[in-house]
């Protein structure tokens, strides 16, 4: 049976918080849609989980922390779209999820009764038992600390005077689940039907998992030169920051949750009760357990022909010869931004400069540093201390970097670095030359595998001028002068937008035609969004494909269309088009339409000039405006709706189309 998403009822406020929560009902539809494999849904399913994690973690928290009449209406709407959508989550995974699951390969049982069949007890006792303790606690405000997303199990007991009281455990990281004769068994479960013996013999009188969501935000450093060192002492105590909110197993009775509401000292409007399991984000770690054929056909990304080359001479060559465009995940990452990283090797090559944003896990991009570090080379990374869950990791790295010769920088205190690039110097015959990549995401193999981005490979001189005075800017911590090309942000960014956006205004106004074309990640910057409807008044086409967060609401019958596209790989890439007359103007880079990427981030987009580059980048348009398989639109109402094939029984997915286009193509 399929759980039907009309009960989600689109909202019709354009806040960023709500507009969060559309997104994730798009992702939900997703999930929902049997004609996409197990695994895939699967997947889907546990990132709706995960995003509202992030959501309650980061945007809730900050509604908490200003507990004004305006805020805490916005949360009640928020609660009320969260139930939405958690009673939908339910009801998905008892009635269409769990069996599709089940008959594709992936048994997944649910509730202490799994922990009874053949081998339960045994792999219990053998692999749970000894990481688990449970500890009584009687009074308010004395349980143990539990950190922000751990799964928790509670029981209800009565001391010796017959007063009730309560008992924790907590489930060991990384052991969510056990299989056991071929099923999958949460851990939680079989601590559940073990808290009796975990408190040697005491009876227990209910028993529920339940898990908190804290608040992540941190605070900056109070200077540059401090940022590593109190970054650490700031991560410490971000899994026990302040809750914003509860979920407790529904089965649990109202006696048992109001002795842990009041001993957790929260609110009960911050308290959930869902009937699937609590935590379905961990669901993620079972899509790899998925028969093959109940996942995605795997796809192989192609090499583009200019990046076949037998030595770092000839790639450098062909980019010398003109600017290269490459679109991940259907063309190569390793094959070119990892084989440009590695072409610093080269024995002409003097220095290496790149920015990274997260390094969660190792890259081609770092090892790329190390080695020429090693040669003696000059090599120099930024990389960003706060890239939010990543902090530790970039910390660890950034000694590792150090410790082997590397230049580690951290940037301005006031601004993330989020922009993507890279830059590679050359001693050749005629001089000194300087080659980059401006990217639209992270330096990571494993994410151009699912993420979809854009990668820019240049060696025109005022680009990797503007590139190479950015790097100097972000070590020196001075503010810039002038760019060239680049629209750097957040000295430069947001004028030279809003100018774009005028021309096109004007251009329209003046009975020209006009035309602007944006793919982002978010939209959310108020100026933007007014611009926007500027140029629509005086009209000029506008048509936005805007993956999550949008505040902008189209008008009735104007010439606004707002698109949402998703899919198999996470759209990614940004792409701005403005077109006045015959003048054409393109830009990709790193910049999402939020007020923060345009006055709080360093961001950068790059122009896209050659003819045949920018042809590409309107078919990607194109072709996701054709999308009628996995697009949603968005209504003068503020409200999403999926769109439809004009041909009954057909769809058109643009990420199909644009693997079967990547796979015979031979351009050079």
């Amino acid at each position: 049976m399929s759980v039907s998403v009309e009960q989600l009822e689109p909202s019709p406020h354009t806040g960023r918080d709500l507009s969060w929560l559309d997104f994730d009902r798009r992702v939900f539809e997703l999930a929902s849609d049997p004609r996409r494999p197990p695994a895939e849904r699967l997947k889907l399913f546990a990132i709706v989980a995960s995003n509202l994690d992030e959501f309650f973690a980061v945007r809730v928290a900050r509604l908490e922390a200003h507990d004004d009449a305006k805020s805490r209406s916005l949360r009640a709407q928020i609660r009320e779209r969260v139930l939405e959508l958690q009673h939908a989550q339910d009801e998905l995974w008892r009635e269409d999820l769990q069996p599709s699951l089940h008959s594709a390969g992936l048994r997944i049982l649910v509730g202490t009764d799994g922990w009874d069949r053949p081998g339960g007890a045994d792999a219990y006792h053998r692999t749970i038992e000894p990481m688990v303790r449970m500890t009584r606690s009687g009074s308010p405000g004395a349980l143990p600390d539990i950190d922000s997303g751990r799964v928790a199990v509670v029981a209800g007991t009565r001391d010796d005077h017959a007063r009730p009281g309560l008992a924790l455990a907590l489930v060991p990281r990384g052991t969510r689940f056990v299989c056991v004769g071929g099923d999958w068994l949460f851990v939680d479960d079989g601590v559940a039907r073990h808290a009796a013996s975990l408190l040697s013999g005491r009876p227990v009188e209910a028993v529920a998992a339940f898990r908190m969501t804290r608040n992540a935000e941190l605070e900056p450093a109070a200077r540059d030169d401090e940022q590593a060192a109190s970054l650490e002492q700031r991560l410490a105590g971000r899994p026990f920051g302040d809750v914003v909110r509860v979920e407790v197993a529904a089965a649990a009775p109202e006696w048992l949750v109001d002795l842990l509401v009041a001993q957790l000292g929260v609110r009960a409007d911050q308290v959930y009760r869902p009937s699937a399991p609590v935590g379905l984000g961990d669901l993620r770690y079972l899509v790899g357990s998925m028969p093959a054929d109940a996942a995605e056909t795997d796809w192989t990304p192609t090499v583009p022909p200019a990046f076949v080359v037998k030595s770092p001479e000839s790639l450098f060559r062909r980019i010398r010869t003109r600017e290269r465009l490459v679109h991940h995940p259907y063309e190569s990452f390793e094959h070119t931004v990892q084989a440009f990283a590695e072409a610093s090797r080269d024995t002409a090559v003097t220095s290496l400069h790149a920015t990274v944003y997260r390094t969660s896990r190792p890259s081609g991009t770092l090892a790329a540093l190390v080695d020429t570090a090693a040669e003696g080379k000059r090599a120099e990374c930024l990389v960003e201390l706060r890239a939010r869950f990543d902090e530790p990791s970039n910390l660890e790295w950034s000694r590792t970097l150090a410790s082997a010769g590397v230049t580690v920088v951290h940037g301005p205190r006031a601004q993330k670095v989020h922009a993507k690039l890279m830059m590679i110097t050359r001693d050749e015959p005629d001089g000194v030359r300087r080659y980059v990549h401006v990217g639209t995401g992270n330096y990571h193999a494993s994410n151009a595998f699912s993420y979809e981005d854009l990668s820019l490979f240049s060696a025109d001189e005022g680009l990797v001028a503007d590139v190479d005075q950015l790097f100097s800017v972000l070590a020196s911590g001075e503010r810039p002068g002038p760019f060239r090309r680049l629209l750097v942000g957040p000295w430069y960014l947001r004028d030279g937008l809003m100018a774009e956006l005028e021309r096109v205004t004007d251009a329209a106004r003046a009975g020209t035609e006009a035309r602007i074309r944006i793919k982002v990640n978010a939209l959310g910057d108020d100026a933007v969004v007014a611009a926007l409807h500027d140029a629509a008044k005086a009209g000029a086409d506008v048509e936005l494909i805007v993956r999550g967060v949008c505040t902008l609401v189209p008008v009735a019958g104007g010439r606004i269309t707002v698109r949402s596209v998703l899919g198999r790989f996470l759209e990614h890439s940004r792409i701005f088009s403005f077109e006045a007359g015959d003048e054409r103007r393109m830009w990709i880079g790193s910049a999402d339409l939020l007020t923060r990427n345009l006055d709080a981030r360093v961001e950068t987009l790059a122009p896209v000039e050659n003819r045949g580059l920018q042809l590409r980048l309107l078919r990607i348009f194109d072709t996701l405006l054709a999308d009628t398989r996995d697009a949603w639109e968005l209504d003068h109402t503020g409200a999403w709706s999926r769109v439809a094939s004009l041909e009954a029984g057909t769809t058109g997915s643009a990420q199909e189309a644009f693997m079967a286009r990547a796979a015979p193509r031979s351009r050079g």
